[in-house]
């Protein structure tokens, strides 16, 4: 005659109350002497003494495991045990490094009793399930690094020159993403500004708008005309061997004296608020990495003091409503020459908060960078 389901739920019970409370002596009493357990973290235990080190192992090494037994089946002398486990990953599962997270898994216990005793036990883990959750927490706590590295890199402080203000912020729609800006003082006295846009999201994107963020910063220095460090960039990206991997990208320089060049490579053209005029500013060539015989030009401008120069992303054009409307450039302008006079910080506060509330809840499918310049008068 097997177990009863009343014994057998009992049994489980008291498996699951003694792990809880870490009391190994009562876990080891519910085996037989010759007692065998198969499982997948400690493979074949033969005996009490056995059983009992790894069960030792396994609460020492996880002090909040715990386990809530869920359905029991009985078929003569067999039981099978469903629940569910929980722990904090402090110190690696399964051979693999830690990662400090909230785990919870089902396991089964497959147990053939003898004289009211545990004489074979076989543990069935839902591993695809932990090893899934372990590889989500660990890639979160990497994108987190990444993201805190491209924090940095953004800066997002206001920067304030003899001729110039200068300020730029992103908001990704994932962790890390590929938009970035930079800024870069020139040898000759003017201050360099680059928006750009890598096609793609996530990882791969965000490592190229780094690289090029850095490459920018470099040919910058080197180069005088904004058409030549286009050339120069679109170059090193194709040498590079990339594949199908392109950005769009707008460089512009402001000198002392108010003069302003700029080329634009495939990008939203910038928005110029100059005199109380808008004007877009076009000129420029293709996206970079997609041709190598690609021609550049270039455009120049005369500023006056106070004269703002915005230059953003498809995201924030593209940046989408509840309702699935998108935000468009007219609302951008508009709200740039509502808040043209604001301080640099302020203005850029104000046209993110714009986006912001026009998408309201709404999940974004893009990168939103804004950066701003502002010529002002030499002091």
């Amino acid at each position: 005659m097997g177990i009863s389901r009343q014994d057998a739920i009992a049994l489980v019970q008291r498996i699951a109350d003694a792990a809880n409370a870490r009391d190994i002596p009562s876990l080891v009493n519910l085996y037989a002497d010759d007692a065998v357990v198969f499982s997948p973290a400690f493979h074949l235990l033969t005996g009490r003494a056995a059983i009992g080190q790894a069960w030792e192992l396994m609460l020492s090494t996880y002090p909040d495991w715990n386990v809530r037994p869920d359905e029991v089946l009985v078929d003569g002398d067999r039981i099978i045990a469903l629940g569910i486990n929980t722990a904090t990953d402090r110190k690696g599962w399964f051979g693999l490094p830690p990662t400090g997270a909230k785990i919870q898994y089902r396991a089964v216990l497959l147990l053939t009793i003898a004289e009211g005793k545990i004489v074979r036990e076989e543990r069935v883990y839902d591993l695809s399930a932990v090893l899934e959750l372990l590889d989500k927490a660990r890639l979160d706590r990497e994108l987190a690094t990444a993201a805190e590295v491209q924090r940095v890199l953004l800066s997002r402080t206001a920067r304030v020159g003899s001729h110039y203000e200068v300020m730029g912020d992103s908001l990704p729609c994932r962790t890390i993403g590929g938009d970035f800006f930079e800024f870069v003082e020139l040898p000759s006295g003017a201050v360099a500004v680059a928006v750009g846009d890598v096609a793609g999201k996530g990882p791969p994107a965000a490592l190229l708008a780094a690289m090029l963020q850095g490459m920018v910063a470099v040919e910058a220095r080197g180069a005088e005309r904004p058409s030549a460090v286009m050339s120069s960039l679109n170059r090193a990206l194709l040498d590079r061997g990339l594949g199908s991997q392109f950005a769009t990208l707008v460089y512009g320089q402001l000198s002392p004296d108010g003069h302003f060049s700029y080329c634009n490579a495939g990008h939203n053209p910038p928005v110029m608020l100059a005199g109380g005029e808008i004007r877009r500013l076009t000129t420029g060539g293709p996206l970079l990495g997609a041709f190598r015989d690609a021609q550049f030009e270039e455009e120049s401008r005369t500023l006056q003091p106070g004269d703002v120069v915005v230059t953003f992303t498809d995201g924030v054009s593209e940046a989408c409503s509840v309702e699935g409307e998108e935000f468009g450039e007219e609302r951008l302008i508009s709200s740039l020459k509502m808040y043209a006079e604001l301080p640099l910080p302020e203005l850029i506060a104000a046209l993110l908060g714009t986006v912001s509330k026009f998408t309201h809840t709404a999940k974004q499918a893009d990168d939103i960078t804004i950066a701003a310049m502002r010529f002002v008068r030499k002091k």
